[in-house]
């Protein structure tokens, strides 16, 4: 995907009457910013039941187009412990949804897993978004969100996939979408203000059965992370990785992977990785199995920065509780070695609990010992962290679902440098009529550092309005 330039878009070119639509919302002249909210509300109410009734055919049944309109209110924007500024936000984010997925006859919404005799398929879901703050007016700019999950099997045994993120956000602290996190996961790396910034992920899979249960893959990935800033700073990954699973009989088997890395940086020194892991699996029964496993990888950068490896062995286990509950608790140490100074280690874990039922959905995990956060907003590299996560999601009513989660991380950086996060938030969602949502959310975080310019404290509340075709 093309590279967007860093321009709000009250300052792009265009015609006079749309060059500055800041003036349009100005907190002196409340009334027209409260007829432009309330104009955007109205269009999502005429519109959903016109395309409501509109005819499906061809090329349009793959197609669902929609509307949000959100409202939130912040009361730390810039996530400062002194001068804290708070805003009123608004979003309206036309977009579109692209799918061969057959779409269900009572929400409309496309069926999300194939099946085994769809040999091909696509996904795609993008849209843009006008942010407005009614104070803060030079933070005004277009945001974007995009995804896309293709699939291609030409036989039973080889199949082709691609996924591919795109966001461009100035949040502070940036979700983190890779394959590995678990839902809600950020990442510790943080801006020191609103900065606009752009990340795209472009990930091609391919996949090759040679059994019932053997498997080789092949994937890469391509991380571009822009961002136009005093302190954080663009970068690019790539990375190839191939990987063997082989069992040897019903019992037992075997998992190979490596990781070839390369880094690019705008201004910290540019780094060669290597990843290698081994893991013995022995399966007791269909529900539990138990693994040991060893990783080792290096990081070699280019003068003056420091190169390291890093040991990590562990053992773990897998079981599934019910057909809808699984569990899984790894457990080890690790050590750090780095070609200057003394060696840096401790205990690692990673315990996931995961239920995924008609009604309910939640996830609990304990995550503990390092990280590696480069292509992000401050490239923290190896830190030592800690983390909690709990999500749960429920349907109460047919068309009603609510939800709460909740984080802690603790994160040792730099000099003994210490961040102690911890956020919560509840939501609810009602879908009002089948071309109509509704969601409300709530959340608060803090960060209880012991750099007095990191500490924070935040809270927010969301009003979403969806129209869907």
């Amino acid at each position: 995907m093309k590279h967007l330039r860093n321009i709000p878009f009250n300052k792009v070119k265009g015609p006079k009457r749309f060059m500055n639509p800041n003036k349009l919302i100005s907190p002196s002249n409340s009334r027209t910013y409260l007829i432009l909210l309330f104009s955007a509300l109205g269009v999502i109410l005429l519109w959903g039941p016109m395309i409501t009734h509109a005819e499906q055919a061809g090329f349009f049944t793959y197609l669902q187009p929609y509307i949000t309109l959100e409202g939130e209110y912040n009361d730390n924007i810039n996530l400062t412990a002194r001068n804290r500024m708070d805003d009123f936000i608004t979003i309206i984010s036309p977009g579109i949804r692209f799918s061969t997925m057959p779409r269900s006859p009572v929400t409309g919404e496309f069926r999300r897993i194939p099946t085994a005799e769809e040999k091909f398929g696509l996904e795609l879901d993008t849209r843009a978004g006008f942010v407005i703050y009614a104070k803060e007016e030079d933070n005004n700019f277009i945001s974007l969100n995009g995804t896309l999950h293709g699939w291609y099997a030409p036989t039973r045994n080889l199949t082709f996939r691609v996924r591919d993120y795109l966001i461009r956000s100035d949040e502070i602290r940036e979700r983190d979408y890779s394959l590995t996190a678990v839902e809600g996961q950020q990442f510790l790396s943080r801006t020191n203000r609103r900065e606009t910034y752009y990340r795209n992920v472009f990930e091609p899979l391919m996949d090759y059965r040679f059994g019932r249960e053997n498997l080789f893959s092949m994937s890469f990935r391509n991380t571009i992370y822009e961002i136009q800033s005093r302190t954080a700073e663009d970068s690019v990954e790539n990375t190839i990785s191939p990987r063997l699973s082989y069992w040897f009989n019903i019992r037992n088997g075997v998992s190979l992977e490596y990781g070839l890395t390369f880094g690019r940086f705008q201004r910290s020194s540019d780094w060669v990785g290597h990843m290698g892991s081994v893991r013995f699996i022995h399966r007791f029964n269909p529900r539990t199995s138990i693994f040991g496993d060893y990783t080792y990888l290096t990081r070699n950068f280019d003068s003056p920065s420091v190169d390291y490896s890093v040991h990590r062995p562990s053992v773990g286990m897998e079981h599934a509780f019910s057909p809808t509950l699984s569990g899984r608790a790894q457990a080890g140490y690790f050590w750090q070695n780095p070609n200057r100074g003394s060696t840096n280690g401790g205990f690692y874990y990673d315990l996931l609990l995961t239920q995924r039922a008609q009604r309910t959905t939640y996830t609990l995990a304990f995550q503990g010992g390092y990280v590696e956060e480069f292509f992000t907003a401050e490239n923290l590299g190896f830190t030592k962290s800690h983390r909690l996560i709990g999500t749960m999601s429920h349907r109460l009513l047919e068309r009603m679902t609510v939800g709460m989660r909740g984080s802690y991380e603790r994160a040792r950086y730099g000099n003994n440098n210490i961040d102690r996060i911890w956020s919560a938030g509840i939501n609810a969602s009602y879908q009002v009529l089948r071309w109509l949502g509704m969601s409300l959310e709530f959340s608060h975080r803090e960060n209880h550092s012991n750099l007095s310019n990191r500490d924070y404290s935040e809270y927010r509340a969301i009003f979403r309005l969806t129209a869907s075709y």
